[in-house]
């Protein structure tokens, strides 16, 4: 079992093949709930979700406290969407998205579309979007790298 922290934000973390899985995670929530309360800091539990992952996966339920954890089909950790089936598509085209808004931005506000002035503002402002965490989301269809294709061919049209 993982649990890892950052900033604001929990993270528990493990495999759940057995019953003995599924008690492990259910007491290293038990111990969160403790430290919790130890340190007089409370769990927004109206953000905590249940992510399963895998196609087999018994998708058991948890608690915190006495409250029941809802499950999700797809959560967010540290700006990249992740789903139950570990498909990064959903995160190609946020990325994309966030891409294209700010080629649009840079379109409507500076009027020079000289290369020397417009590559600077895309290496800075968009080549981010398309860039961060791609180690961990990389495009794993054509239809991704496609579409990511096309925002990088974009400020050359």
């Amino acid at each position: 079992m993982i649990v890892s922290k950052s900033a604001d934000d929990t993270k528990l973390c493990g495999v759940v093949d057995t019953l003995e899985g599924r008690d492990a995670i259910q007491r290293g929530l038990d111990r969160l709930q403790r430290w919790a309360r130890v340190n007089l800091m409370k769990f927004n539990k109206a953000r905590c979700k249940v992510l399963h992952v895998g196609q087999h996966n018994p998708k058991h339920d948890y608690r915190l406290g006495e409250e029941w954890i809802e499950s999700s089909p797809k959560e967010k950790h540290l700006g990249v969407s992740i789903d139950e089936k570990l498909n990064m598509s959903r995160q190609c085209a946020l990325a994309a998205q966030k891409a294209n808004h700010v080629l649009g931005c840079i379109k409507r506000g500076v009027t020079s579309r000289s290369r020397e002035g417009i590559l600077p503002l895309y290496s800075a402002l968009v080549r981010p979007h398309l860039q961060y965490c791609v180690q961990l989301w990389g495009p794993q269809y054509r239809r991704d790298m496609e579409l990511l294709e096309r925002v990088q061919r974009r400020p050359r049209s």
